[in-house]
């Protein structure tokens, strides 16, 4: 009888685990159904690789010294990477703290002193509650010492993780420890884009200038022509005016331009976490080439890339983790309280060792019964927080997809401004170089000369503005495909 009793011992001690594994709550998180489809909508219908642009490190995407190096500086000095460093310190804090959690909590009081006195009207008499010390004499009748305790103790409390309460904090402390890597791979990819699209603007500007300050000595040259005409009596001073104005047009764009320059500048500056200062190309827009057709994969090669939709989904983990957080908190709780230490009346008994040893265990299950409705508020609005959350996760996805797409048709309709824009370029010159010789010969007014010039400078700054757009989208797409985050120094897993 005594033998088969310890084989059901033994039985249950295999089985307790197997039932407190099952009684976890909570469900386990899966990816909701994203709806993604195969293709976007500007890409070839026929490809279907994975591969895209965001996978390269944008050491190998970029390839100007000065841009290489500005984004380098970035990432080590710029403000909001820093702060995105001390987030993950601060929620590796906090993974920390999640994992010591199925640990028992222990506390140890190194001294106690707990002294009372009382007078001789107090209900009881001095000499039932004296300590008698040798050479103390008889109790005193007023403020005689009542209790007398020296204690040290430690105490010991542990909640076993019967519902798995604490292992769904912990899984939720790690999906928000590894959102905040995912925020700052996010932030770094933005800051790439931004000091990317700065150095184009910038490199843009400079082209700009140069056609303003070109232009500004065509007008010069068109308007001492004009000048020599109305010596010689063959034009009124209208036409010296109306040039000498056409010519003040270019001359404004200069310090506009030189301004902005500027301002780039220091932008560009304030990124890499410097004081404003001169920014040294090593470059200019036509050396960069705008490829065509940009690999760009598959929308479920990007939510696997994409730092922000990554960051969404760890969210949507984390909550999905404290709804059964929540609900453990309404099951029983099961608890072991254990203390002991040394207990004396006097001092000198303390070290009487076992004399002064005392201890104790407490084992208790609680089970909330009626609360306010608190507990169950808590579940619901767990389980509608992880609903936001699956719905914010959706969006960014959604978002995501569009910025795909967006990129993609930016891409190519300003391939084709580009190739209209070169066109309006070589006709505007050739317009100019016709209109010149027209008015020296005589067949042609100053009106047709300014006409000309004007007409000129529009299409040269907006051929160099076409090409400042073809990069930034070039930038656009890469961003959005989730480029931007790995170095060739890093795993790219």
């Amino acid at each position: 009888m005594k033998q088969s009793s310890m084989q059901y011992s033994r039985l249950a001690l295999l089985f307790i685990p197997l039932l407190v594994a099952s009684c976890n709550v909570g469900k386990d998180y899966v990816r909701p159904d994203l709806d993604l489809p195969d293709t976007y909508r500007q890409a070839d219908s026929l490809n279907s690789d994975t591969t895209h642009i965001g996978d390269i490190p944008w050491r190998d995407f970029f390839t100007d010294s000065t841009l290489v190096g500005l984004i380098d500086t970035a990432i080590a000095n710029n403000y909001d990477m820093q702060a995105a460093l001390k987030n993950i310190e601060i929620a590796n804090q906090s993974l920390r703290q999640s994992r010591a959690a199925f640990l028992p909590e222990v506390e140890a009081q190194l001294g106690g002193v707990n002294q009372q006195w009382r007078s001789r009207d107090y209900y009881s008499n001095p000499s039932s509650n004296w300590y008698e010390r040798p050479g103390e004499g008889e109790p005193p009748e007023n403020l005689y010492r009542l209790q007398s305790q020296y204690s040290s103790e430690i105490n010991v409390s542990w909640e076993l993780d019967i519902w798995g309460k604490i292992r769904r904090q912990k899984e939720s402390a790690l999906a928000e420890y590894l959102q905040t890597y995912e925020a700052r791979k996010a932030v770094q990819t933005a800051l790439v884009a931004a000091i990317a699209d700065g150095y184009y603007n910038l490199l843009m500007l400079d082209e700009q200038l140069e056609v303003a300050r070109r232009n500004l000595q065509l007008n010069d040259s068109t308007l001492h022509i004009v000048k020599l005409q109305r010596d010689a009596g063959e034009v009124t001073a209208l036409a010296v005016q109306q040039t000498e104005s056409q010519m003040l047009v270019a001359a404004s764009l200069i310090p506009q331009l030189e301004q902005e320059v500027t301002v780039q500048e220091n932008t560009l500056m304030a990124l890499t976490g410097r004081m404003p200062r001169d920014v040294v190309r090593s470059g200019r827009l036509d050396d960069f080439v705008t490829e065509d057709n940009l690999a760009s994969g598959v929308p479920l090669s990007m939510v696997a890339n994409r730092p922000d939709v990554r960051e969404a989904e760890l969210a949507l983990r984390s909550a999905n983790a404290q709804v059964g957080v929540a609900q453990a908190y309404r099951y029983p709780a099961l608890t072991i309280n254990a203390s002991g230490g040394l207990n004396a009346m006097l001092p000198q008994n303390w070290f009487n060792i076992p004399g002064a040893l005392f201890g104790g265990i407490i084992g208790g299950v609680t089970q909330p019964i009626f609360s306010g409705r608190r507990l169950k508020t808590q579940h619901e609005i767990a389980r509608l927080e992880r609903d936001k959350a699956e719905l914010g996760f959706q969006q960014v996805v959604l978002d995501a997809v569009n910025e795909v797409t967006n990129a993609l048709a930016m891409i190519d309709k300003l391939h084709e401004q580009y190739e209209i824009a070169e066109k309006r370029v070589t006709t505007s010159r050739l317009g100019v170089k016709n209109a010149n010789l027209l008015f020296r010969s005589g067949y042609a007014t100053y009106l047709e000369v300014i006409t000309a010039q004007s007409s000129a400078l529009t299409s040269e700054l907006d051929l160099v503005a076409v090409k400042q757009q073809q990069l930034n989208a070039k930038v656009a797409l890469y961003k959005a495909l989730g480029g931007g985050w790995k170095d060739v120094r890093e795993d790219n897993s």
